[in-house]
C-alpha cells in the first residue's frame, strides 16, 4: 500500500525506509503489507486515515545477498512475463517474484520496482531507475510495450531475448574458461615442483660429484631462478593482471583493442565473432519485431552485440540509416558481416519481414556457435593434454635423466 506524502514531509525526510504492518480493518479482519515512509509515525497516521487500526509496524531489514547476475534478472523477467501472461496484477506479480527469491539483494531490487509502480511511476520509468541492471534495450521495449498495451507479449519477448543471449555468453565462458584454467593449473603446478621437488633433487645430484646432462642442468637453472625470485614472478603476474583489468575497465581504446584482438584470434576469433553477430542480430529482431523504429533500435543494438568493433559499425549504420540508405547498403559499407547476413537482410527489407530473418540469422549463428564450442571442446581436451604431458613428462625425464646415467654406469 502507498503513503502519499505532502511537500512539506517529502523536504524533510531523509531517508525512506520499508516498513511490513500488520492491522485490522473496518470489518475487524486481519490485513497485512509493506509500505515505504520515512518512520513508523508517518505509516500509522497514513494507514489510521485509511480505516486501519494498526496492531504491528517493523522496520523490514534485507540481508546482504549475493551480486545481482544476468541469471536473476533473466529469471525475474521470465517470471514476470509468465504471470502477466495468466493475468495477475502487476503489484501481485512483484509480490509473488520477490518474497519467492533466493538473492536478497534480486528481493530488494523487486521491491523497490514494486514500491516506484505502486506510487503512480510506470514500469518504463521505474527499471530507468536502476541502469545498472536494465539496459535501455529493456527499458525501451517496456515502454513501447506500455504505450501499445502489449507489455506481457513485450515482456515474453524480452525473456526469450535474454534467454537466449544468457546461453550464448556462458557457451562463450566455457570454451575460454576451461583452457585457461587448465594452462592456469599447469603454471602452479610446475612452480611447485620448480620451488620445492628441483630442489631436493639438486642436493642428491650434487653428491654423485658427475656431469649432469644437458636438460638437468636447464631445469636447474629455471628452478634456481623460481627460488629466487618467486615473489616477484608472482607479484609482476598478479600486479600485471590487476593494472590490465583496471586498463580495460576505465579506457575505451583499451577494449576497442582488446575487442580487435579478440576477433583476431586463430581459434577463439570465429566462434566470437559468430557469437557478437547472433547477439546484434537476435537484438535488431527484437527491437524491430516490438515496433521501434529502425534508427531508435540502433541505438541499443551496438552496446547489447558486446563488442566495441560492432558497437563503432552500429553507430556508421545508424547514421548512413538516417540519412536515408537502406540497411543492406549500411552492413555492406562497414564490413564486418559476412555475406550471408547481408543477403538475408536484402531479403528481409524487400519482403517486408526484416525481424523474421534477422531472427533466423540469429538462430543460424547461435547454432554455429553450438558447433563449434562442441568441436572446440572436443580439440582442446587432447591438445591441453599433450601439453600437460609434455610439461610435466619433461620435467620428470630431465630430473631422472642422472639417475639412469648412474644406474648404466654402475
Amino acid at each position: 500500500m502507498a503513503t502519499s506524502l505532502s511537500p512539506k514531509s517529502r523536504g524533510a525526510q531523509v531517508k525512506e525506509n520499508v516498513y511490513a504492518w500488520e492491522g485490522k480493518d473496518k470489518t475487524g479482519r486481519t490485513v497485512r503489507g509493506e509500505v515505504r515512509a520515512g518512520g513508523e509515525a508517518i505509516v500509522n497516521v497514513t494507514l489510521r486515515r485509511q480505516g486501519i487500526m494498526v496492531t504491528k509496524v517493523k522496520k523490514k531489514v534485507y540481508r546482504s545477498g549475493k551480486k545481482i547476475t544476468d541469471k536473476d534478472l533473466t529469471m525475474f523477467t521470465r517470471q514476470l512475463a509468465t504471470m502477466m501472461k495468466a493475468g495477475v496484477p502487476l503489484l501481485q506479480s512483484f509480490d509473488i517474484v520477490g518474497k519467492g527469491h533466493g538473492n536478497p539483494s534480486m528481493a530488494k531490487l523487486i521491491q523497490d520496482l514494486r514500491n516506484d509502480v505502486e506510487t503512480g511511476t510506470s514500469l518504463n520509468r521505474a527499471f530507468r531507475k536502476f541502469p545498472l541492471y536494465f539496459d535501455p534495450l529493456f527499458c525501451n521495449l517496456v515502454g513501447a510495450g506500455e504505450q501499445a498495451g502489449i507489455l506481457e507479449d513485450l515482456l515474453t519477448r524480452l525473456a526469450i531475448y535474454k534467454e537466449k543471449t544468457l546461453a550464448l555468453k556462458g557457451k562463450i565462458k566455457s570454451a575460454l574458461t576451461y583452457p585457461i584454467a587448465i594452462l592456469a593449473i599447469a603454471f602452479i603446478v610446475t612452480a611447485v615442483i620448480m620451488i620445492w621437488v628441483v630442489p631436493a633433487f639438486k642436493q642428491v645430484f650434487e653428491s654423485f660429484g658427475a656431469d649432469l646432462p644437458t636438460p638437468t642442468l636447464v631445469v636447474m637453472a629455471i628452478s634456481d631462478f623460481f627460488v629466487t625470485w618467486w615473489y616477484l614472478i608472482f607479484g609482476s603476474m598478479f600486479a600485471t593482471g590487476y593494472f590490465f583489468f583496471q586498463a580495460w575497465r576505465r579506457s575505451l581504446k583499451m577494449q576497442q583493442a582488446m575487442d580487435r584482438l579478440l576477433l583476431r584470434l586463430p581459434i577463439f576469433g570465429p566462434v566470437i565473432r559468430k557469437a557478437t553477430i547472433a547477439r546484434w542480430t537476435r537484438t535488431l529482431a527484437t527491437m524491430f519485431a516490438a515496433g521501434v523504429p529502425l534508427v531508435e533500435a540502433l541505438d541499443s543494438v551496438g552496446g547489447a552485440s558486446g563488442n566495441a568493433v560492432y558497437l563503432e559499425a552500429t553507430r556508421k549504420i545508424q547514421n548512413e540509416v538516417s540519412t536515408g540508405t537502406s540497411l543492406t547498403a549500411s552492413m555492406q559499407n562497414v564490413d564486418v558481416f559476412p555475406n550471408l547476413v547481408i543477403q538475408m537482410v536484402q531479403i528481409g527489407e524487400e519482403s517486408g519481414s526484416l525481424d523474421a530473418m534477422l531472427g533466423k540469422v540469429a538462430d543460424f549463428f547461435e547454432e554455429e556457435v553450438d558447433e563449434a564450442v562442441a568441436a572446440l571442446s572436443s580439440l582442446m581436451e587432447p591438445l591441453i593434454m599433450v601439453i600437460l604431458g609434455v610439461l610435466i613428462g619433461g620435467l620428470v625425464v630431465a630430473m631422472y635423466l642422472p639417475i639412469f646415467k648412474l644406474g648404466s654406469v654402475v
